[in-house]
């Protein structure tokens, strides 16, 4: 690792920044080097500051403290993402001997010299005892692995040298802060401090020194690590282990079944589903077949800050049974194994400790397979995703330790203080749950104005969206548009073709190894041809047969092994057609494949009410799209009716606004919204067929 200082970069920072001191603009440029590099920090995890010189609104003089926020990314932080304390007083909470964490909060609050909507970095009162100017703090990789070696004081002395000092594991907070004063108190030579299985801080005098002396001493630890590691290198002692038969068949199929067995009621009774984020690159495959797998994943978290989001433990699964019911059997039996010794730990640790928080869910996030990799869960895309690299940190972490000496697993104590903490688990608190987190939902024919409009409310729900269209052109634009519309969203493309059904099959292979699995299918795909029955070619009506008829069974069928291997039911929408109930003439070969999809529908609904998985219908008519995102359907058809009645676009809009019952412009986004009321099961309906039309009485469905 060498440092990416670079003084044309940090002067950039400084012209870009010129409303703001000089100082504070470097702040931000080393802050985004450390959070731009993996192996010092993960996820929000770390934090920076600096101290600078300012004045009050009546001119008097006052230190400021600029600390890191609670949970922003250093590696996209700008100024906003720091906190403007006020030095001088936070100073005086040296001479307190307690401090409560809601004391703790307060005192930070009302002690703001700007306002901001961010909570300070619970390390705030650390930053503000040191006196450097600037101080840096990262959970780097090497750094952790020699802390939680046996004697781990010892080698970080060896490794790093006599400029750094080492502390014990302490909770951060006021404890924590008053030890590491001390400790540079007492060697005012100290650069750095080690906090035994916690991390490094740095300092210097101004960003750029505290960010190379993390550099350094980080390259000290890792010098360290490689010369001891290369002597003793892991050994694969299991080579009989391999998924069965296709991986990528195999982490489809481990992701549905993990990600049904995890899912579970809340308190409030609602169903929490899990995304799963596999990773499989050859460390961790070699990493599962060792010996030493199943020790990896009982040893614990490299650092209490990361229990909030991989729980203390992972499972480790030798295999991959062929069978599905197999595979539901060995998860389920981990899982609840998980689950009873993370109960047992609860209450061991609240009886010991005389206090009484909220249980959280004791369900796992991560599953080590031995000759697949791993695969992690969270409630939402990027909690997963954040599980997921800091397992595959932590198990690579780990596999580098054995190479020096006996990795000492941080006490169950230490980690339950961290994972009950209030303002550690204020990180994961947020707004209140959208109505389809945790489902991912899967839209065909998504590159039309209806399919964008359902994947907008999809999005609008909190669900995960995939949508799919053999048109690649319009399929990214809907794609770009609602990337636009929802910077938070999770929303892919991914191609098939609808018309077969290996295609299909794949495609929700790769959906389930992407996301974990599928909640909601909107089979949406779908063609015209204008054309009277006499003059209608037998081959075009077989092309929209194809798509709408057999494009629908298609979807519907490849959905199903899904469905019964996650085992918490889910939800098809069709996407119908006013057609099906009052067909016009010249559209025979449109009307009549919604017309089998329609029915194939009805029957679908009732063969999977079984499985919990519910079959509707929405039947719209006269959704042309806008300027955005036309319908491919009135494309095709609009000029022809527009001949017929001798009107413009416009003036055709309007005649089909008021032949319904309600005079009203039908909308794409109101079919998206039909399709997020059956999808959110507000009802106990299936085999329904609900008009999106405006009114039409010939289309009444009867």
């Amino acid at each position: 690792m060498e440092s990416a200082f670079d003084e044309n970069a940090a002067a950039e920072f400084v012209a870009r920044y010129c409303d703001i001191p000089e100082e504070l603009a470097l702040r931000v440029y080393t802050s985004r080097l450390i959070g731009g590099d993996p192996n010092l920090v993960l996820h929000g995890g770390g934090n920076t500051s600096v101290k600078l010189k300012g004045r009050n609104i009546l001119g008097e003089d006052r230190e400021i403290l600029y600390v890191k926020g609670s949970g922003i990314d250093l590696e996209t932080m700008g100024p906003d993402g720091f906190v403007a304390l006020d030095l001088a007083f936070l100073r005086k909470l040296r001479d307190i001997n307690h401090l409560s964490d809601q004391e703790m909060e307060t005192q930070l609050q009302i002690h703001k010299i700007l306002v901001s909507p961010l909570t300070p970095s619970v390390e705030a009162l650390l930053h503000a005892f040191l006196p450097h100017t600037c101080v840096d703090h990262t959970h780097a990789d090497s750094i952790l692995i020699l802390t939680n070696l046996k004697q781990g004081a010892q080698r970080i002395r060896e490794a790093l040298g006599s400029r750094i000092a080492v502390v014990p594991y302490t909770m951060s907070g006021l404890p924590l802060a008053k030890e590491v004063a001390a400790q540079y108190e007492k060697n005012p030579d100290t650069e750095g401090i080690v906090i035994l299985s916690h991390g490094i801080f740095t300092f210097g005098d101004d960003a750029r020194q505290s960010y190379e002396r993390m550099i350094d001493y980080v390259n000290r630890a890792e010098a360290f690590i490689q010369k001891r590691a290369e002597e003793n290198p892991l050994q694969i002692s299991r080579t009989d282990v391999t998924p069965v038969g296709d991986i990528d068949v195999s982490a489809a199929r481990f992701s549905q079944v993990v990600r049904g067995v995890c899912a579970h009621k809340d308190p409030s009774g609602n169903l929490r589903r899990f995304y799963v984020e596999t990773r499989r690159s050859p460390n961790l495959v070699d990493l599962s077949l060792s010996g030493q797998a199943q020790a990896f994943c009982n040893s614990g978290v490299l650092t209490p800050d990361h229990v909030i989001r991989t729980k203390n433990k992972m499972v480790y699964i030798d295999s991959i049974p062929e069978s599905d019911e197999r595979l539901t059997e060995v998860l389920t039996r981990e899982t609840d194994a998980f689950k009873e010794t993370y109960d047992r730990y609860f209450l061991e640790q609240v009886k010991a400790k005389g206090v009484n928080p909220r249980k959280l869910d004791a369900y796992p996030r991560v599953f080590l397979v031995a000759g697949f990799g791993l695969a992690a869960l969270g409630f939402t895309r990027q909690a997963a995703r954040v599980a997921a690299d800091i397992a595959e940190h932590t198990l690579c972490a780990k596999r580098r330790a054995k190479g020096i000496g006996e990795y000492v697993p941080i006490s169950e104590s230490h980690v339950f203080d961290m994972e009950y903490w209030s303002l550690q688990q204020r990180k994961l608190a947020g707004l209140p749950h959208p109505l389809l987190q945790g489902q991912v939902a899967v839209v065909t024919g998504g590159g039309g104005a209806i399919g964008f409009g359902i994947a907008d409310r999809l999005l609008a729900a909190g669900a995960a969206v995939v949508i799919s269209d053999i048109d690649t052109p319009r399929l990214q634009k809907v794609h770009s548009i609602l990337r636009q519309r929802y910077p938070q969203g999770e929303v892919e493309i991914i191609a098939f073709d609808v018309r077969a059904y290996a295609s299909v099959e794949k495609a929700f292979n790769d959906i389930s190894r992407r996301l974990g699995g599928i909640d909601i299918v909107i089979p949406n795909a779908g063609i015209a041809h204008v054309a009277r029955i006499e003059d209608l070619d037998p081959d075009k009506l077989d092309e929209v047969i194809a798509v709408n008829l057999k494009g629908t069974f298609n979807t519907i069928k490849a959905s199903i092994p899904v469905f019964k291997r996650q085992g918490t039911g889910g939800n098809i929408v069709v996407i119908s057609s006013k057609n099906v109930f009052d067909p016009g003439a010249a559209f025979g070969a449109y009307s009549a494949s919604k017309a089998g999809a329609h029915q194939i529908s009805k029957i679908a609904a009732q063969e999977l009410a079984e499985l919990g998985v519910r079959v509707n219908m929405v039947n719209p008519d006269a959704v042309f799209g806008d300027e955005e995102i036309s319908s491919k359907l009135w494309d095709l058809v609009g000029p022809d009716r527009m001949k017929s009645r001798g009107l413009d676009y416009e003036g055709l809009k309007e005649y089909y606004r008021n032949r319904n019952l309600l005079k009203v412009s039908v909308l794409a986004e109101h079919v998206g919204n039909a399709v997020v009321f059956f999808a959110s099961e507000q009802t106990p309906t299936t085999g329904a067929a609900l008009p999106v039309d405006g009114g039409i009485p010939a289309a009444f469905p009867r």
